[in-house]
């Protein structure tokens, strides 16, 4: 087989049309033109195309129908788009597909929109899961609950009387008082491991509400009695991962992935049924002897994934969470959250949880920077995304830090001297609009419409000129929009274009909207970036990887309140079909 790079050592035809350069390769005919299409390019100046020439997998020329059908042989086929447009893969930067595969492993979980929902689903599972036995929801998040609230430890004492419950969202949960018991998480109970974390407690009675706050891994949770077999775990990350591409994603940020985790996704490749390009952050824990830390930073980037610095599955860099959650009530805030019904806050200075403290912040950027590798952590409060970037300035200052693309996870709460001191350092962001689609309201109702000034502030992020990519935060479910969180990315582009929100009225800030060319690039060329690919991936131009898809509606012109309706007729990955719409 011909090297996919013979082109960049061969003669090049050089056609000059409208303003613009087509390179073809003489030499090597295409495997495949795709024609009489609307083809974004998402270029430096997002030009608009009609016909592209693919062989082996990677562009050759893209341009006019005209001067790219010229170079077609017996060879070659012809795909006739009929005027259809044409998109780079889409990429997703920041989902969990290996947990999220398993979620619904042993039975179907419905969605839950009340309060109701959750309790009518707990005494469903205590008829069939035997007495004693642990009752566990995850990531029912209270901000998407109608009520807006946990529910009680009365609540659950009442539905399940006889098996302990852990209701969890992120860090924080909601128990009953069997699971307190089997914890042994009383009026005395501290955190001891040197992480921030607390129970609540009655201001009356002193004794645990059932609430904590970074406490889970104090739960004392049993084994499940079935577990999955390997080939159950790549069955059902198979079957997401191609569910993926019937969106248009064919890159994806697994933002905390295990050892373990890295070997399915390299069976997959293996096998030849990994359908997406995977880029990881490797997970690293925060709590321990700081050496070991630092020798587990280092063991990544000693990894064959990470020094190979190419193919489907590669390791970018590390995760580590630095505070809680806007969904739970524990992201770490510069200002108070205030005394909430909402998220169960009782103390007026409350600001949120906060993981790690500078002192230990700190040498673990250091070790990450000096290996090379991308350090971002789960930074979702004003006051944590300021410590980061607080501590990747420090750094700065020892040694050149923007090479490694330092980046701030989730980043929901900033402020304008956040842009700026990040435009300045070279820092990267990985945002979720799917959180200001699905959370606007509860958020409102908590802060105020003023104190949301510089949520998500997509726009003023993009003219300061921070390189911002677009996620889902993907936890668990297949399915784009049942999923927790929806990975539907023309959900996100519309919310990112519009501002609006699930059962809420107007719009968050339209200022901070962006343009159509904005929120494609967001998942397009601005996560190439992120994701340490932008050289072949991201763009569709001569010599990078035929990634693409093919959707039912121009993006560009349809109406706004259609983009979110977009359907995925086809993808392509390396220039072969993955994905056909029937």
């Amino acid at each position: 087989m011909k090297s996919p790079l013979k082109f960049c050592v061969l003669a090049f035809l050089v056609i000059r049309h409208s303003g613009f350069v087509i390179s073809a390769v003489a030499a090597d005919a295409p495997d495949l033109i795709i024609h009489h299409a609307k083809i974004v390019s998402v270029d430096d100046r997002f030009s608009i195309q009609e016909a592209m020439s693919i062989r082996d997998g990677r562009i050759i020329a893209i341009g006019p129908n005209d001067d790219i059908l010229k170079s077609k042989t017996d060879q070659t086929s012809l795909l006739d788009l009929k005027g259809a447009a044409v998109l780079p893969g889409l990429m997703d930067s920041h989902v969990h597909p290996i947990g999220a595969s398993m979620t619904e492993f042993d039975h179907p979980i419905p969605d839950f929109e009340s309060i109701a929902d959750v309790l009518e689903y707990i005494r469903a599972r205590a008829k069939v899961v035997p007495e004693k036995e642990w009752i566990l929801m995850d990531q029912v998040f209270i901000t998407r609950l109608r009520e807006q609230r946990y529910p009680t430890r009365e609540e659950l004492d009442l539905a399940a009387p006889n098996h302990p419950v852990r209701y969890r969202t992120g860090p924080d949960a909601s128990l009953n008082s069997l699971a307190l018991s089997l914890s042994g998480i009383d009026r005395n109970f501290k955190v001891t491991d040197g992480s921030g974390g607390f129970a609540e407690k009655d201001p009356l009675t002193g004794e645990p509400t059932g609430i904590l706050r970074n406490a889970t891994r104090y739960v004392k949770v049993t084994p499940l009695t079935e577990e999955p077999s390997k080939a159950d775990r790549l069955q059902r990350l198979s079957t997401l991962l191609h569910d993926y591409n019937s969106v248009g994603l064919t890159s994806i940020g697994d933002r905390d992935t295990a050892p373990s985790a890295i070997g399915l996704y390299t069976e997959l490749r293996d096998r030849g049924d990994l359908p997406v390009r995977v880029s990881i952050s490797h997970g690293i824990g925060s709590i321990g002897p700081m050496e070991a830390i630092e020798k587990r930073i280092r063991a990544v980037a000693e990894h064959p994934l990470f020094q190979q610095k190419d193919g489907l599955v590669r390791i970018i860099g590390i995760k580590t969470y630095l505070d809680g959650g806007m969904l739970t009530g524990s992201a770490y805030l510069r200002e108070p959250w205030g005394v909430s019904k909402i998220y169960a806050i009782t103390d007026p200075a409350y600001r949120g949880v906060l993981f790690i403290p500078k002192e230990r912040l700190l040498p673990m950027v250091r070790t990450a920077i000096q290996s090379g590798l991308q350090f971002t952590a789960h930074s979702v409060g004003d006051g944590a995304v300021q410590n980061l970037l607080d501590a990747y300035e420090e750094v700065s200052r020892e040694m050149p830090i923007r090479h490694t693309r330092p980046c701030v996870t989730h980043a929901n709460f900033q402020s304008r001297e956040i842009i700026n001191q990040a435009a300045r350092l070279g820092v990267v962001m990985d945002l979720q609009p799917a959180w200001l689609y699905l959370d606007t309201r509860t958020l409102t109702a908590q802060f105020g419409y003023d104190r949301l000034r510089w949520f998500q502030p997509l726009h003023s992020l993009f003219a300061a000129g921070v390189i911002i990519g677009g996620g889902s935060d993907h936890m668990q479910k297949v399915g784009s929009l049942r999923s927790i969180n929806p990975y539907n990315p023309f959900l996100g582009m519309w919310t990112a274009i519009t501002r609006r929100s699930k059962w809420h009225e107007g719009q968050l800030h339209p200022e901070e909207a962006l343009t159509r060319e904005q929120a494609i690039r967001f998942y397009t060329r601005n996560n190439a970036y992120l994701l340490f690919c932008e050289d072949r991936l991201g763009s569709l131009e001569p010599g990078k990887l035929a990634d693409f898809i093919v959707l039912d509606r121009d993006i560009l012109t349809c109406p706004e309140d259609e983009i979110r309706d977009i359907q995925v007729r086809s993808t392509y990955l390396n220039g072969k079909s993955v994905f056909e719409w029937n």
